[in-house]
């Protein structure tokens, strides 16, 4: 049996049966002891209440989830453990035949508990990483990350950043700000199954562009051809730059950010699109209540998340329901909308329950094409249902 100087968990009787199903997380309520104080951001042991050995993970006390458990098995958690660890991570891409893809160089290399780092993520960029640790345990390992990519990878990593000045909870004495670990290239034009885009890993928002909507553009596109499109949103044209890929006749791209419309507008001239695209830096509840009817036969609506807390999923819910019913009632008949939830705290079904009641206040007949969710290289956790948190649904709008 492994010795550890760790501090020491000891849950509740009943408590342990979760992480005996290999599910990361222990939620302070669960907690009987911490014997040895643990603090912010440190290893810890955990014990059922018999005394019996349950996993390894990172304490943190503030929020309501106090351990994030990175290993099930008696192992000392140093640097050859982590190494490995990525190594698995990346041989994962590599079968998904990600690395050394010239069609799609931008992919998430790690995903939190998908990929065995609960509170860790990790995206490519043709060539730049960009770490965001979501827990002050994984945040104190990225030097540790650093210096294994750069081994792994010493011909690859043209720059590191770290992105988790606004992700880390807060904790006593630490104040984290973004900083690159390693080089200092911020800013890379990246290709998506041929497609290219300019990407800002300082300004742009998550690590720099939403890697996970990837499959769903290039979906997008097998629908695009000859349709007028709106999408509703934008961020930095995604979206946008695929309905023209596939051969939309027209796309306008909405979104509040006058930043983002102006990136927009550069991705959709770096793919050699420009005047049958219109970006409108305006109001997204706004436009869709004053546009006209029929003038859109192809919608996308993926909105940022609505609920990011469990105790607004209700608010959420109405909030969805309006704009999936805004986007019902104007779109022409017989007509296809893409529409999606990124709230972790929204699971599938609610998603679908509040479309349906969309549809129904639209008084629209709707058919559902696809059920969508994230891409292979954000992979979920069996053990981890939390993890997929991307909802979307295909519509054929009669």
């Amino acid at each position: 049996m492994q010795e550890y100087n760790f501090p020491k968990i000891i849950l509740k009787s009943g408590k342990e049966r979760s992480l005996q199903r290999f599910h990361p997380w222990i939620f302070s309520g669960a907690i009987k002891k911490n014997i040895g104080n643990a603090l912010d951001g440190e290893d810890v042991v955990v014990y059922d209440n018999a005394g019996k050995f349950l996993g390894l993970g990172h304490y943190q006390k503030t929020g309501s989830i106090s351990v994030r458990v990175y290993s099930f098995d008696e192992i000392l958690p140093g640097r050859e453990f982590w190494k490995e660890k990525i190594l698995n991570a990346i041989s994962t891409r590599k079968v998904l035949g990600y690395i050394d893809n010239l069609q799609t160089n931008v992919f998430r290399i790690i995903h939190g508990e998908g990929d065995g780092f609960p509170g860790f993520i990790c995206d490519f960029y043709n060539g730049i990483l960009v770490f965001q640790a979501h827990s002050l345990g994984m945040w104190k390992l990225e030097e540790t990350f650093k210096d294994i990519f750069l081994e792994i990878w010493p011909d690859k990593i043209t720059a590191i950043y770290d992105k988790s000045d606004k992700t880390l909870p807060k904790s006593e004495g630490v104040t984290p700000q973004n900083r690159f670990l390693f080089g200092s290239e911020s800013e890379k034009i990246v290709s998506e199954y041929g497609m290219k885009f300019l990407v800002n890993v300082i300004e742009g928002q998550k690590t720099g562009y939403f890697i996970d909507q990837r499959e769903n553009r290039n979906l997008l596109r097998k629908y695009s051809l000859g349709k007028t499109v709106l999408n509703m949103f934008c961020y930095t044209g995604g979206f946008s730059v695929s309905s023209l890929k596939g051969g939309a006749k027209s796309v306008t791209s909405v979104d509040a950010s006058q930043t983002a419309i102006d990136l927009t507008v550069k991705n959709g001239e770096l793919n050699g699109f420009k005047d049958n695209h219109e970006a409108l830096a305006t109001d997204a509840f706004e436009y869709l209540d004053k546009m006209e009817k029929n003038r859109f036969d192809l919608i996308i609506l993926d909105p940022p998340a609505f609920a990011k807390h469990a105790n607004v999923v209700n608010q959420a819910v109405k909030g969805y329901q309006r704009i999936n019913r805004a986007a019902m009632e104007k779109i022409a008949p017989n007509s296809i909308l893409f529409t999606f939830s990124c709230s972790q705290a929204i699971d599938k079904l609610t998603f679908r329950m509040a479309v349906m009641e969309a549809s129904i206040q639209a008084k629209r007949k709707v058919k559902i094409l696809h059920q969508l969710s994230q891409p292979e290289d954000h992979p979920i956790s069996i053990y981890h249902p939390e993890g997929e948190y991307l909802k979307g649904l295909v519509l054929f709008v009669e």
